[in-house]
């Protein structure tokens, strides 16, 4: 969904502005932009239609799939360009077993995919969980655009996820991601969530120059 390209210039009838004709070494120029405007419509379009997904059918995650989400991650910015993250891919049945331990994370035994987001404490002390969530996000939105469900996983022992997944002392378990085709079903969990937490307003959650202060009119 994010990737575009141009094959060519814009054919000269269509490339006038009020009237004049866009000179031909302008015309990648004006294409460049509204492919760039396209893009950002479709981004902002996957950030409306991201949701937490729990049930997942039996599909397995396309490789290419999977490698398009895992680069989304990899070029995700970072405190002094330190990429301080790790990920870890873990489809093995009994390794999601071990995974789902957390009292909220009981239907990673039946996630096709589960993504661990590490961050190395040691290379960025300050910033490693900042960054490996920015880079998981970008990993989220890129799911959504390709068609997947996810859900972020907070609810789990770092100590047991660490033991399942053989990682070093120095890396810290930020989060993990499930990720895989949703199953067409009705999610309760969401269902009960969405009546009882509805989305607060902009005005709700935004101020202007200073705390409290309301949007100049």
């Amino acid at each position: 969904m994010f990737a575009f390209s141009f094959a060519g210039p814009i054919e000269p009838d269509r490339t006038r502005t009020r009237g004049c004709p866009i000179p031909p070494q302008t015309r990648y120029l004006v294409s460049g932009l509204i492919v760039r405007r396209l893009a950002r419509m479709e981004v902002f379009d996957a950030i409306r239609e991201r949701k937490s997904v729990r049930s997942y059918d039996e599909r397995p995650v396309p490789p290419e799939v999977l490698e398009k989400i895992l680069e989304a991650g990899r070029i995700a910015p970072s405190a002094s360009n330190v990429q301080p993250w790790h990920f870890i891919v873990v489809t093995d049945p009994q390794k999601r077993i071990a995974l789902s331990a957390g009292k909220y994370a009981k239907f990673l035994k039946n996630t096709p995919v589960v993504i661990a987001g590490l961050g190395d404490r040691q290379a960025s002390p300050e910033w490693h969980v900042v960054d490996v969530t920015i880079a998981m996000e970008n990993m989220v939105l890129a799911a959504t655009a390709e068609g997947l469900g996810t859900c972020w996983i907070g609810s789990f022992h770092e100590s047991e996820v660490k033991a399942a997944l053989s990682i070093p002392d120095k890396w810290e378990v930020v989060a993990m991601l499930t990720l895989g085709y949703e199953k067409e079903k009705i999610d309760f969990t969401r269902a009960i969530a969405k009546r009882l937490h509805k989305r607060k307003t902009l005005n709700e959650i935004t101020s202007y120059e200073s705390f409290g202060k309301t949007k100049p009119t």
